[in-house]
């Protein structure tokens, strides 16, 4: 399998990471998963996953966006955040100044998640 295909999903709805999963493992890629930021934080470094995606909102207020900012700080992974108010924080934030690839609404519809992911998976690695 190609590592960029590993995926860590880090949000503390089950609910959200089962369907997740799901939507991923029928899809070709893998899913390495935690329910905090501080959870993920460790995950990450032992898993080396080839992107990030974070829901904003876990708990703690900006605990999503900590944790975006601390795997950029160790790494190029690619960070993408989901939020309930995806479109609305897209328009009135810059995803640099949250240290994120992207910004994706929240429920996320399967067929965009999983083109994001594909885009990124088919990407030339860092030289």
């Amino acid at each position: 399998m190609n590592p960029r295909q590993l995926v860590l999903y880090v949000d503390d709805d089950p609910d959200c990471r089962d369907t997740i999963r799901a939507v991923l493992e029928s899809n070709g890629f893998s899913m390495v998963e935690a329910h905090t930021a501080e959870e993920g934080l460790r995950v990450f470094e032992q898993a080396h996953p080839g992107v990030v995606v974070i829901d904003l909102m876990m708990e703690e207020v900006d605990a999503g966006v900590a944790l975006a900012r601390d795997i950029r700080a160790r790494s190029e992974t690619p960070v993408y955040m989901l939020s309930s108010v995806g479109d609305m924080l897209r328009l009135s934030i810059d995803r640099e100044t949250l240290g994120v690839e992207g910004i994706l609404q929240k429920p996320v519809a399967a067929d965009t998640l999983i083109q994001v992911l594909r885009s990124h998976a088919a990407r030339p690695a860092h030289a």
